[in-house]
């Protein structure tokens, strides 16, 4: 099976990969491992700042290595923003069966009241740096991957007024 872990920036992507890791043994991809590789060593001319054209070109990619796995009867966590909303599309149904898909939503009202401690937790897992947060901006991503979310029937986790992602395979 191949688990998709989507969600904005900061949501605990790779913090619930890392707890599925070590229930379950299976490995996790971080997608932005992938892209920091594929950039450093000069296979693209995208940067980290170039969101849409990543996941174009990102997908893609991560998409093959998934099948890949499934078609080696191999377990695999992928986590990333990259991932599309349209993700299914184009794979066979043998492929769609041996995938779950979750993404993780805050709300805003999550995001107004725990902004301390999303910026306290950006770098338990992954060393991101002093990268600045925009507020605003994390909201918005929010409630636009609860609408796609929605109107494409995905399944995600609403992360509401404390933070519990409680999720199993």
């Amino acid at each position: 099976m191949v688990v998709l872990i989507a969600g904005a920036s900061h949501t605990g992507k790779t913090a619930l990969a890392q707890r599925l890791l070590e229930a379950y043994g299976w490995p996790y991809l971080s997608i932005d491992h992938l892209k920091m590789g594929l950039i450093r060593s000069g296979q693209t001319t995208l940067t980290p700042e170039d969101g849409p054209e990543l996941t174009e070109y990102l997908w893609p990619i991560v998409r093959e290595m998934a099948k890949t796995a499934m078609e080696n009867r191999q377990d695999l966590i992928v986590e990333g923003c990259y991932i599309p909303f349209d993700w299914g599309e184009g794979l066979a149904e043998e492929y769609l069966r041996e995938t779950r898909y979750v993404c993780l939503v805050m709300t805003r009202r999550y995001v107004e009241e725990h902004w301390k401690d999303i910026c306290g937790y950006a770098n338990v897992v992954e060393q991101r740096g002093e990268e600045e947060l925009d507020r605003e901006a994390l909201i918005r991503d929010n409630e636009e991957n609860l609408r796609q979310c929605k109107a494409r029937g995905l399944e995600y986790i609403l992360i509401d007024g404390s933070y519990r992602v409680e999720w199993s395979l």
